[in-house]
């Protein structure tokens, strides 16, 4: 469909004038990390002003080849960075929130929702006030000196005593590498604390040698012992109690689920991507309470981060998953990643355990434990707005996707970088090319968190970018028909609500970047609430119970929402 569009578009008008309006103040929210660096390129935007476009040609847009020096205010600081790498379960991240703990001021970043409420929540426990910042929370504590936050919102114009940058390694992420990149490079802290896997760090110290950095690597063994089993577990008869069953797709997870409660001797936990993060925590929760039915968990690679968990034993089901590409092996680094999770620290299970459901992948596992992972070669990019807005200059009947396509196509890297996967924001791109609205806001839209690969995800976008640009207000109730959402009673259903989900999250999202045009983000964020109980109360509902389940929930609730038959034409 974004190619029918792309072909059958019109050249909008891209009213230059006024996109950069109120948009270099960073205590807005939608200064995060692919509207980049605006100190440092703002310069530029004023130095090849329209008072001397010529000029403008001169200048090499295109060149990527120094991203350090987009950071004006980290490049006037002499960082000290310290990288704590090791095995999952080593104590590198706790060491480091111990420092910013106790720093007059700081900021954590991490790779999930889920570990920026986990921080937020442990410093404001130790009576350090601490802001929650995500890109669909902001929870403000009065007095507040420190913040958690997701790495796209990781604030490049503050200064901070101390920061923490968690799971580093995804630097080398195709996707969302460019993130952590700009947080590397560009946060301006005294300390600079970097946790991850040690195969990040000659790649670290090569990318800072033009800072200046002062760079110290400490290195950590875990804290329990991991041990690889000679025997598969062979049957489902052999599970037990503190199990991990890990699997690669939804479908698979709900056939292990079933498969397992048809024993009659275990309930389990799912966690898996597409689940909402607050659905994602209360399974998590319910599978480590000892006094829980829940006893056993089948989840995704979803676990490898972002969760605590009491696991005894990790099983996995299947050695290779399909990575949207094709159906492979999984890495080093994935099955370390994932094994590391059993036997934390402190937990239950002193001792962690790791396993394959069949004979035949035990070979790949026992390998993949005992080798390094791969050095990483190469960290993400990705052009800020302000970069794509003077490129534009330069292009003037050209829309948003010919514009990006046309710089990604051509951008000048150094051989440490690599310009970020965007098979997903042409998507957007290509979409909002047609409606008259302003490069920024079409930039906007494209960055925000979609997944244009679901129908539903994509119809909700559609349709918000066309209320936007024909009303200028978008009203949720517009979008969604009044009626009611029920418990799902097929796992068909239930990817419709957590699709349903998704659009509600990218209203959020939205609302706090276009406050004045989508105003009804209470409204959303108690549809996404109902949607996660509906969610787990089919989690709850679905296979063998050992006792009937006290807590009640209806079937129906009047207050739902659900796309309207005519936002389905769009896409």
């Amino acid at each position: 469909m974004a190619a029918f569009l792309l072909r059958h578009r019109q050249v909008s008008t891209l009213g230059v004038s006024g996109i950069l309006k109120d948009k270099l103040d960073p205590s807005r929210p939608h200064v995060e990390s692919r509207l980049g660096a605006l100190a440092g390129v703002c310069n530029l935007l004023r130095e090849y002003s329209t008072s001397n476009d010529n000029r403008a040609h001169k200048f090499d847009f295109l060149d990527l080849t120094c991203p350090h020096a987009w950071y004006p205010v980290a490049r006037r600081k002499n960082r000290k960075i310290f990288l704590h790498v090791g095995p999952t379960n080593s104590g590198k991240t706790y060491h480091a929130l111990k420092q910013l703990e106790s720093s007059p001021s700081g900021v954590y970043c991490g790779p999930l929702r889920l570990l920026a409420w986990e921080v937020a929540k442990r410093l404001n426990k130790a009576n350090v006030p601490c802001d929650l910042i995500t890109g669909q929370e902001r929870e403000e504590v009065n007095g507040a000196k420190h913040k958690a936050v997701t790495v796209e919102m990781a604030d490049v114009t503050s200064n901070y005593s101390c920061a923490v940058v968690d799971e580093i390694q995804m630097l080398g992420c195709m996707t969302r590498g460019f993130s952590f990149t700009r947080a590397l490079l560009g946060i301006s802290a005294d300390e600079l604390h970097l946790c991850g896997d040690p195969a990040a760090v000659p790649l670290i110290q090569e990318i800072l040698k033009p800072t200046g950095d002062d760079i110290h690597v400490q290195y950590y063994e875990r804290l329990s012992p991991l041990v690889p089993s000679q025997k598969p577990l062979g049957s489902f008869k052999n599970i037990q109690t503190g199990d991990c069953i890990v699997t690669f797709s939804r479908r698979e997870i709900y056939k292990l689920k079933g498969q397992i409660e048809r024993g009659r001797k275990h309930l389990c936990s799912v966690v898996y991507g597409s689940l909402p993060p607050e659905t994602r925590t209360r399974q998590a929760t319910m599978f480590n309470d000892a006094s829980s039915e829940f006893d056993v968990l089948v989840a995704s690679d979803a676990i490898g981060m972002g969760l605590n968990l009491n696991i005894s034993r990790i099983i996995f089901s299947t050695m290779k998953k399909f990575d949207g590409v094709e159906m492979r092996d999984l890495t080093i680094s994935e099955v370390k990643q994932i094994a590391g999770r059993a036997g934390r620290y402190g937990s239950d299970f002193p001792v962690g355990e790791v396993t394959c459901l069949l004979a035949d992948d035990l070979p790949l596992l026992h390998s993949s434990l005992k080798s390094p992972s791969p050095i990483l070669e190469c960290a993400g990019l990705f052009p800020t707005f302000d970069l794509i807005f003077m490129y534009s200059r330069l292009h003037p009947k050209k829309g948003l996707y010919r514009i990006m396509e046309h710089f990604l196509e051509n951008a000048k890297l150094s051989e440490n970088y690599f310009i970020a996967n965007c098979e997903e924001m042409l998507k957007v791109a290509a979409v909002v090319d047609v409606l008259p609205i302003s490069l920024h806001d079409k930039y906007l839209f494209v960055i925000s968190p979609v997944d244009m690969r679901n129908e539903i995800s994509s119809q909700g976008l559609t349709q918000f970018a066309q209320n936007y640009a024909q009303k200028g207000i978008v009203r949720l109730k517009e979008i969604f028909t009044p009626g009611t959402l029920q418990v799902p009673k097929t796992e068909s259903a239930l990817k419709e609500l957590e699709s349903i989900h998704k659009v509600l999250d990218l209203y959020v999202w939205l609302s706090f970047r276009l406050e004045d045009s989508f105003p009804d983000r209470e409204l959303a964020a108690s549809q996404k609430a109902i949607c996660g109980l509906l969610i787990e109360e089919f989690l709850e509902r679905f296979g063998w119970q050992k006792q009937p389940k006290t807590r009640k929930l209806p079937s129906r609730v009047n207050s739902g929402f659900l796309l309207s038959k005519e936002t389905r034409q769009y896409v």
